[in-house]
This record gives structure tokens, sequence and C-alpha cells, in this order.
């Protein structure tokens, strides 16, 4: 779910778009599964899942990338500049 990875963390989850609500829904196997609002198409859901991330981690948006998974529920993001400690307990895993 979450590793560290050079100057940050690696982070695996699992998307859900057109989700009633944003919310952070815990554990998907391997993966944070995470609910958003946002549909599906025109790179709309991973905006919205990268302003989403940005506010949980308290971190600016350019901080993450969508490193793997762009087109699919399935994604890898990078977030720069945050240790592990520090992003579990903001995702709520501690």
């Amino acid at each position: 779910m979450l590793k560290p990875y050079k100057n940050g963390i690696m982070l695996h989850i699992h998307l859900q778009p057109k989700a009633k609500k944003d919310e952070i829904v815990g554990s998907y196997g391997n993966k944070l599964k995470i609910r958003l609002t946002a549909p599906p198409i025109e790179g709309k859901a991973n905006e919205a899942l990268r302003k989403f991330l940005a506010r949980v981690l308290k971190v600016p948006r350019s901080a993450i990338s969508i490193v793997r998974g762009d087109l699919s529920r399935q994604k890898d993001i990078y977030i720069e500049g945050l240790d592990l400690d520090t992003a579990q307990e903001r995702l709520g895993l501690k």
C-alpha cells in the first residue's frame, strides 16, 4: 500500500470514480481504496485524485505524480517530500 521511494513515498491505490462522496475507504487487498465523485473521463478523476491527496496529505499538488495507471483504477502514486510515518498518520492508517 505504502512504501518509501526516493525522496518520498509510493502509494498503491484502487480508485472508484463516480462515488457519492470523496473518501478513503481503507484496505483493498494490498492497495488503499479511495472513492471520488469525479467521473473517469478526460482525466477528471486523476486530477480530482491529485487534489484530494494533496488536501489529505497536506502537500502541494505538484508533489503528487501518477506513475502508473492513468487509464486504470489501479494506480501507483509518487508523493515527493513526505515520509512514511507522516503519510500513514494523515491517511488514517496508524
